[in-house]
Order: structure tokens, then C-alpha cells, then sequence
């Protein structure tokens, strides 16, 4: 297959395109990317002198520039990684994200229908179901949650979900959609929770930590995610949504003090800080539709996952630091020349 990545220079994105790269050698991978502040080419550096994979920059919601790339490329599956996903960052300026997150979508689709996609595969979250109770662990998400948003960034991933669903309806496009639970694991971009834990640890700064660090996460290592959505694009229903979780649930206090006992520091680091407006309290999915139709489950323990990405932390300092420092965003520059955004590089 010829499979175009969207935002394949993000975290998930690109740990995408590595477990392709590696279970199905025969495919060609094209990556679109913006580059903005989360993508970063370096994490695809080993890829670049691979003949089946090729990086173009450009932005999905440039409706010109992605038919002209469907037109060359004919394209055999989409999968759309490609999403503004910081939360504080939508409440800050939630236009950035209706822009990227729900027209980029429709332009992906738009372009799907006219150069005849086989599959479209739209990566969601499970925050478009809102929050469950703490005092309720026997609750859980599934496919028919109704969807019950708390951020910016949450709205505008059910309204792409729901502009997905409605093109299957109304124009028989072949879709599919995953929602999954909070990943980490390598290449994670240094803001969210597990990496800033673990870079501001190794430097003995204060950890924030919101309110009371009871909100409740449901952690999946973000290869069995990948693993998940590499299956639901082969042999998903179409049309179909696939709730994907790693049934380990933790609070965020729990995972900032595993991280401290993992790498030697103490707990006065911690520091509580003001909640988030609308933070939802807990996560928790269930993934029983994707194991009894397709046989998918984690495989990655909690105390596994999380000790692999520390080890991938302190053996990969320059890919992190040279984010802090903002240097990453030279990469680019340095590597294509200066190429303009939208200029596609092989």
C-alpha cells in the first residue's frame, strides 16, 4: 500500500510510521507534516535516505496543496494523526485548533472522495466522551458514550469524528475511527505530563502537578496503540469506531512519584499548582470491541512501558533538549534548505 501519515512528525504519528516501517517493509510511507511547535523532523531522521518513505511539509487544512499531493501520490489509505492536541494550548486560542483539527479533516476527506482513497482513518481520543466519576471505577467508555466535551481541544476532535461519520453516510466514504487513552512512550513531546516529569526531574526542578494529582489517567504504551490502529486500518469494519485502552489506570500523582522513585529523586520536588479549567477527573476505557472483533489487546504492562520510556529519556537527552532549547525547529531549515512551508521534499 502507499499510506499518507498526516502529523506522521508527532509523537504517535511518528511512532506510526516506525511500527509500519518495521511490520510491513513492502509498504510506502508518505508523511505530511506542518511542523509547528510539536513537529519535530528530527524524530524522523533515521527515515529519511529510506526509498519507501518520502516527508512532505505542508499544512492539512491547504485544500490546493493536498489535492496536488493526492494527485501525484494516489494514495492507497489516509491515516490523520495531524491535530492541534495540547489542552491548555485550546483553552489559550481555540481558533488554531478548530482550523487544524476539524477543516484540515474535512480536507483530508474531500480530497479521499475525489482520488478514490480506499481507506480513511481518522486517530480520535477519548476525550470526546467528557470525564467519569472517581468514585466509580466500575465505569468505563465505550463506543456508545455519548460524546460529552470539556476543552476546545475535545470539541474539536468530536466535531472531526462526526464530520468523519457523516461523509461515510452521506458520500460512502470507507472510514474508520479510533478513540484511545493517554499514550507515552518515546518521542513524546516534552509538555506533556510523563515527559516533563521526567526532563525536569533529571534537572531537580519543581514538578507541577494539578490541584491534588487525583485525576485519573488511563496509560497505553504507544506502540500497542499503533499496533491497534495498524489492525483496525487491515481488518476494521467500515465505518466502525474502536475504543482503544491499556487498561492501566493511574492518578497523576501516582505517575509523578513512579518517575521519582525510577530515577533516584524525592518527592519534595513535587508541586501543586491550580487546576486546568474543566479538568476531567478520570479516563478509563474499555476495549472490548476491538478484542472480540479483531483480537487486539495491550501488551505492554504500566511498569513495563514506563520504565522503557524513562531508559529511552535518559539515552535520547539530545533529541529532548534540543527541544527545550527550540533548536528542533531548525531542523528543517538545516536539512531542506529553507524549502517554504508546503514545499514537498523526497
Amino acid at each position: 500500500m502507499n499510506i499518507l501519515v498526516t502529523g506522521g512528525a508527532g509523537f504517535i504519528g511518528s511512532n506510526f510510521i516506525y511500527y509500519e516501517r518495521e511490520v510491513h517493509p513492502e509498504d510506502r510511507i508518505v508523511c505530511l507534516d506542518a511542523l509547528t511547535y510539536a513537529g519535530n523532523l528530527s524524530t524522523l531522521k533515521p527515515l529519511l535516505n529510506d526509498p519507501q518513505f518520502r516527508f512532505v511539509r505542508g499544512n492539512i487544512a491547504d485544500r490546493p496543496f493536498v489535492r496536488a499531493l493526492f494527485a501525484e501520490e494516489k494514495f492507497d489509505a489516509v491515516v490523520n494523526f495531524a491535530a492541534e492536541s495540547h489542552v491548555d494550548r485550546s483553552v489559550e486560542n481555540p481558533e488554531l485548533f478548530l482550523r487544524s483539527n476539524i477543516l484540515g479533516t474535512q480536507v483530508l476527506m474531500d480530497a479521499c472522495r475525489e482520488y478514490g482513497v480506499a481507506r480513511y482513518h481518522q486517530v480520535s481520543t477519548d476525550e470526546v466522551y467528557g470525564d467519569l466519576p472517581l468514585d466509580r471505577p466500575d465505569l468505563f467508555f465505550t463506543e456508545q458514550t455519548p460524546l460529552h466535551t470539556s476543552s476546545p481541544y475535545s470539541a474539536s476532535k468530536a466535531s472531526a469524528d462526526l464530520l468523519v461519520l457523516a461523509s461515510a453516510r452521506t458520500y460512502g466514504l470507507p472510514v474508520t475511527i479510533t478513540r484511545c487513552s493517554n499514550n507515552y512512550g518515546p518521542y513524546h513531546f516534552p509538555e506533556k505530563l510523563i515527559p516533563l516529569m521526567i526532563t525536569r526531574a533529571l534537572a531537580d526542578q519543581p514538578l507541577p502537578v494539578y490541584g491534588t494529582g487525583e485525576n485519573v489517567r488511563d496509560w497505553l504504551y504507544v506502540k500497542d496503540h499503533c499496533s491497534a490502529i495498524d489492525l483496525v486500518l487491515r481488518k476494521g469494519r467500515i465505518g466502525e469506531i474502536y475504543n482503544v485502552g491499556g487498561h492501566n489506570e493511574r492518578t497523576n500523582l501516582d505517575v509523578v512519584k513512579t518517575i521519582l522513585a525510577a530515577l533516584g529523586k524525592p518527592e519534595s520536588l513535587i508541586t501543586f499548582v491550580t487546576d486546568r479549567p474543566g479538568h476531567d477527573r478520570r479516563y478509563a476505557i474499555d476495549p472490548t470491541k476491538i478484542h472480540t472483533q479483531l483480537g487486539w489487546l495491550p501488551t505492554t504492562t504500566f511498569e513495563k512501558g514506563i520504565q522503557t520510556t524513562i531508559d529511552w529519556y535518559l539515552s535520547n537527552r539530545e533529541w529532548w533538549e534540543n527541544i527545550l532549547k527550540g533548536d528542533y525547529q531548525k531542523d528543517y531549515e538545516r536539512l531542506y534548505g529553507g524549502a517554504r512551508l508546503g514545499e514537498n521534499t523526497k
